[in-house]
């Protein structure tokens, strides 16, 4: 049987596919969690999420952080400010530079939400021993670094936005 990564046969042997499915599978329950229980999707979430690592961050730098386009984060950001879990707060001096904050609330969520997302995380990688975990940990890093290094190699290719929500 020859090796699935450095010669795929099929469509779903294709590393990019594969991981695709996972994200999308798994990603499931946190798009059913986000949106049922506290009536936010998945694009929101990320957004939020980002934002809490990142208070006061530009608008500009969450949609390089969520691989989104300027308009879809300024949609977003807008969505998120009418249900007052964000505000924008224009810089002083540049009215066109917009620093991103969450409100009380949107702490108060992010900090529901996310110990329910990592418990849905942890629940995904227990099947793997201590061992496959820090593996797995190393293959996806070195993986995100020979991506990184791809793209750049090619700098004309353009950074994909989700299409997704």
């Amino acid at each position: 049987m020859s090796n699935r990564l450095t010669a795929p046969q099929r469509q779903a042997d294709l590393l990019l596919y594969r991981l695709y499915r996972i994200h999308t599978t798994a990603g499931r329950l946190v798009v059913h969690m986000c949106e049922s229980e506290f009536g936010i999707t998945r694009r929101e979430w990320r957004i939020l999420s980002f934002l809490a690592e990142r208070e006061g961050a530009l608008s500009s730098q969450l949609a390089e952080h969520a691989m989104l386009d300027r308009a879809r984060t300024s949609r977003t950001l807008s969505t998120l400010a009418a249900k007052k879990l964000v505000v924008r707060q224009p810089r002083p001096s540049d009215r066109r530079e917009v620093h991103v904050f969450l409100t009380d609330e949107g702490r108060r969520l992010y900090g529901e939400i996310y110990p329910r997302v990592a418990a849905i995380n942890r629940e995904l990688v227990a099947g793997l021993d201590a061992a496959q975990h820090e593996q797995l940990d190393a293959m996806v890093d070195a993986l995100q670094a020979q991506a990184s290094r791809m793209v750049a190699a090619r700098p004309q290719t353009p950074i994909p936005q989700d299409g997704g929500d």
